[in-house]
């Protein structure tokens, strides 16, 4: 049988765990044909990672400009799409109607307008797109969407979901181009449409009310000096003054994050180490909502980014019980390390309590890997012999779902006034 041929946009340090996959475990259904970026730079290190460490030969490299050609010269199968958030789109259209799939990492996109263009062109075309939610694949999200489809808890009524991110991980948002809401939507979408994802998973059900509150609390210059703190540089590598400063990085100090970062700077100005004390941050870093969905259950849910350690809580009552789930996870800064360290479990307690009976701790098996053990089971989900998809495979309308709760969220942020999600968008 033919391989099938795919091609990556956007280089940075997410599109790893893509082009691994493909080059180390799924090598005989699937090739990587080509590279896009606006960078050359860091187009160059990808080809060397893949010739280094897999053994590949040189692939081509197109900038984001010849997009289009690059699909005609390779005859691409499908795009991976692992750019900066507000350019998801611009790929997965153009894919789109050059008659290719996409698989895009999350968000799928990051406002309401540029949803409605790709849920327009998916129709319009008939192509896939596919978004790779990996928190989906964890076998304790599993575990919790196998009790609930069951029946173990009945209806389910409300849910209290709590993500804490730590003042590793979490900082780094603030670091990069995250921070300027106009990329990435804010954590309400860049981050959140992962949970939103999960929970509209669990209860196979879809937003309909969302009511929030968010602030810039605790990073930015401003939050900095009301608590005495003085941070006076932009940003930290070589900066003799953040030697001692536990929010700083020095991107020489990682041999990825010079490569892809430091030394690609040249090309288009792109800072990977700007002080989280700085100014220009528009994004929240305390944040709290409300979601009614139309299964009638409600949630609350909140995200905060400065915790002491790195994980969730997340509780569901229903009419025949209950469940609570914790989970430590190990921190990390992207691309500071291995891609299989990135959000893996390092601690996990699931209880089911019926409503008459006795409470059980559910096991759970503590798979390798990034975020929980998802990463894997995704990844062969994705790229394995069937290439088809399973009952966890997330597509255009789940990644539409999951930000626009978010989206609402940003707006409920502005106005203080609930938004109907049905007013956004309709499928």
């Amino acid at each position: 049988m033919a391989k099938k041929k795919y091609v990556i946009v956007g280089t940075g340090a997410r599109a790893r765990m893509f082009y691994e996959a493909i080059a180390r475990n799924f090598s005989a259904q699937n090739e990587l044909v080509a590279l896009c970026d606006t960078n050359q730079t860091r187009m160059d290190h990808t080809n060397k990672v893949l010739i280094e460490e897999f053994g590949l030969s040189q692939l081509p490299t197109y900038k984001v400009e010849d997009f289009g050609r690059m699909l005609d010269e390779t005859a691409a199968d499908v795009v991976i799409v692992t750019s900066i958030d507000r350019t998801h789109h611009t790929y997965i259209i153009a894919a789109l109607e050059a008659g290719r799939d996409v698989i895009t990492e999350k968000p799928m996109t990051t406002d309401v307008v540029k949803c409605k263009q790709i849920i327009d062109t998916v129709k319009r075309t008939g192509r896939s797109v596919r978004v790779t939610f990996n928190y989906r694949y964890a076998p304790h999200n599993a575990a919790v969407h196998e009790i609930i489809a069951s029946g173990g808890i009945g209806d389910v009524y409300s849910v209290h979901f709590e993500w804490l991110l730590d003042t590793k991980h979490g900082a780094d948002y603030f670091r990069r181009w995250h921070r300027d809401k106009r990329n990435s939507g804010g954590l309400m979408v860049h981050k959140s449409t992962h949970h939103f994802d999960l929970v509209n998973f669990w209860l196979q059900s879809q937003p309909q009310t969302v009511f929030g509150m968010g602030d810039l609390r605790f990073y930015g210059r401003a939050n900095a000096e009301e608590r005495g703190l003085f941070t006076p540089y932009n940003r930290t590598t070589g900066v003799a003054a953040a030697k001692t400063d536990p929010f700083a990085i020095d991107l020489t100090e990682s041999p990825v994050q010079k490569a892809l970062y430091w030394d690609a700077e040249h090309e288009d100005g792109y800072q990977r180490d700007q002080n989280v004390f700085g100014d220009g941050i528009s994004i929240e870093d305390t944040m709290q909502v409300m979601v009614r969905y139309k299964s009638r259950a409600v949630m609350t849910y909140s995200l905060n980014t400065y915790a002491p350690w790195e994980g969730f809580n997340v509780a569901f009552n229903g009419s025949k019980g209950r469940i609570e789930l914790m989970v430590r996870e190990t921190s990390y800064i992207n691309a500071g390390g291995s891609s299989h360290e990135e959000g893996a479990a390092k601690g996990i307690q699931l209880y089911h309590f019926p409503l008459h009976g006795e409470p059980r701790i559910v096991p759970v098996v503590m798979e390798e890997g990034g975020h929980g053990g998802g990463d894997n089971r995704m990844l062969a989900d994705i790229f394995g012999s069937s290439n088809s998809g399973g009952a966890f495979a997330a597509d255009f309308r789940d990644g539409a779902m999951s930000i626009l709760t978010g989206l609402a969220a940003n707006q409920s942020f502005q106005t203080g006034l609930p938004v109907e999600v049905d007013d956004m968008v309709q499928f």
